[in-house]
């Protein structure tokens, strides 16, 4: 799994022009799941995340978790994360997980956050055409990839 997470001050997203799913101060997280990709993947990804700390304290320092700020997540799915663009003009999306499964660990990812302890969880639209809308905090933007994570 491949994960971009923005901190924001707010995010929300847009299918059909309702917002579906909003968070205030948090992550925005785009999810890309891949071929080969688990359960297992899914949860030390969600426990990395609920316990990054990336939120500034009252000295300005990132020092704090989502839970330290009591802070939500607005996960969207992405399998355009999974493109392979070595070769050629058109990505190649053939890393990407079969819908039914990467909606499943989706789906099971958003749970394992729960899990974690963060308190608001907000989703998108699985395999919608999605309009989203943040206001990226710093900007401080990181990408993780399960498969590089300790395990």
């Amino acid at each position: 799994m491949k994960a971009v997470l923005q901190r924001v001050t707010h995010s929300s997203v847009t299918v059909d022009d309702k917002i579906i799913g909003k968070t205030a101060e948090g992550f925005l997280i785009l999810l890309g799941v891949e071929k080969g990709d688990d359960q297992k993947e899914a949860q030390a990804l969600a426990r990395k995340i609920a316990g990054l700390r990336v939120f500034c304290d009252e000295n300005d320092k990132m020092n704090l978790s989502l839970a330290d700020i009591n802070g939500g997540v607005l996960v969207i799915s992405n399998f355009t994360l999974c493109a392979d663009c070595r070769k050629g003009r058109r990505p190649s999306f053939d890393n990407a997980a079969l819908p039914d499964e990467a909606n499943s660990l989706y789906e099971y990812f958003c749970t394992c956050l729960r899990e974690q302890g963060v308190a608001f969880v907000e989703q998108g639209e699985f395999g919608a055409d999605m309009k989203v809308s943040l206001l990226n905090d710093g900007p401080v933007t990181l990408i993780i990839d399960s498969r590089e994570l300790a395990k």
